[in-house]
């Protein structure tokens, strides 16, 4: 297992260049040092000589990915990409070029509200959806399971624009039992999350209920679930007991994948709610033009989904013997 560990993360190292890589890419295509520079110190009035110099303070001033003044090694050192790439080895993010705060710091900071709005929703979630999936695959084809299919098929078809301008405008502007947006520090932080996670928890029944409901319906129709019907066992011991027990595997692949992604919280939630966690931290950056920020976020985003990945690994050998044997 440690061998294994340690060569999916020497697979890792390529994937990181090649998404840092791909980032600064597409960033400096669509907009260049020179048009950052006149973004943030206006387009009005501003010499070349004032540009030259906001880019050699925030280390624009370089090639962007071979260095053809320089020799050996310091082609490629001596550039944008290797100079904005190395630090981010030991996490060490820089700061903005916009406003020159230590992201770093931002991300610590920021983390907190996206999780308390994340964690919830994504626990709760898991569980209303398993268990109505679970009720729809003991009552399959009933008009109860038809009408849940239905129900799943129609949360699924709406935007998630739907539920959030709804949830606020039903559950905040006309029965006022939330604030509409905000946030507050410590256990006051409670009354501004509650309605961010009903509406999330809501918004993901259609899709996940729907998924863990195949899944559900895939296993009871195997030889070992008819061995456990013909030695009399009752539907929901087969279905509860034996099914969800052997389901875990895609349910796992599913929802450890999906840790990665708690860390930022809901871009758009964060958006609407005025959240000051990392989803509108990201969407503001996007806005701005920070390429500093953008990147730290898209090369954070890319270590949690590989470690995600490595977790799913883990926890197979966890829920099946048979590949842990192997």
């Amino acid at each position: 297992m440690l061998t294994y560990i340690i060569r999916r993360l020497l697979y890792a190292v390529p994937i990181l260049i090649g998404v840092n890589l791909i980032t600064t890419l597409l960033f400096f295509y669509v907009n260049t040092p020179d048009d950052m520079a006149h973004q943030i110190l206006g387009e009005k009035g501003i010499t070349e000589e004032a540009v030259e110099a906001w880019k050699r303070d925030h280390g624009y001033d370089l090639p962007l990915f071979v260095n053809s003044g320089e020799a050996g090694l310091s082609k490629v050192t001596q550039t944008v990409f290797a100079q904005k790439s190395i630090p981010l080895i030991w996490l060490d993010f820089g700061r903005s070029d916009r406003k020159n705060i230590d992201i770093g710091s931002q991300i610590k900071r920021r983390m907190w509200p996206s999780l308390a709005i994340a964690l919830p929703t994504f626990l709760v979630a898991i569980c209303v959806n398993m268990i109505f999936a679970m009720l729809l695959a003991y009552l399959r084809g009933t008009y109860l399971d038809i009408w849940g299919v239905v129900l799943c098929v129609a949360f699924m078809s709406v935007s998630s624009l739907f539920f959030i301008i709804g949830g606020q405008y039903v559950l905040g502007k006309i029965l006022r039992l939330f604030p509409i947006s905000g946030y507050d520090t410590g256990i006051y932080s409670i009354k501004f999350i509650i309605l961010p996670v009903i509406i999330g928890i809501i918004a993901s029944i259609g899709g996940g209920a729907r998924f863990y409901r195949i899944v559900f319906l895939e296993e009871i129709n195997k030889d070992y679930i008819r061995t456990a019907r013909a030695k009399g066992l009752s539907e929901g011991t087969v279905l509860f007991k034996h099914g969800l027990k052997n389901a875990m595997i895609p349910i796992l692949t599913n929802v450890v994948v999906s840790l990665p992604f708690l860390f930022y919280g809901s871009l758009i939630m964060e958006a609407f709610f005025a959240i000051p966690g990392l989803g509108s931290f990201t969407i503001d950056a996007i806005h701005a033009q920070d390429f500093a920020i953008v990147r730290a976020m898209v090369y954070l985003g890319s270590i949690l989904y590989i470690t995600g990945l490595i977790l799913t690994d883990i926890s197979y050998t966890l829920v099946d013997p048979r590949i842990r044997l192997g």
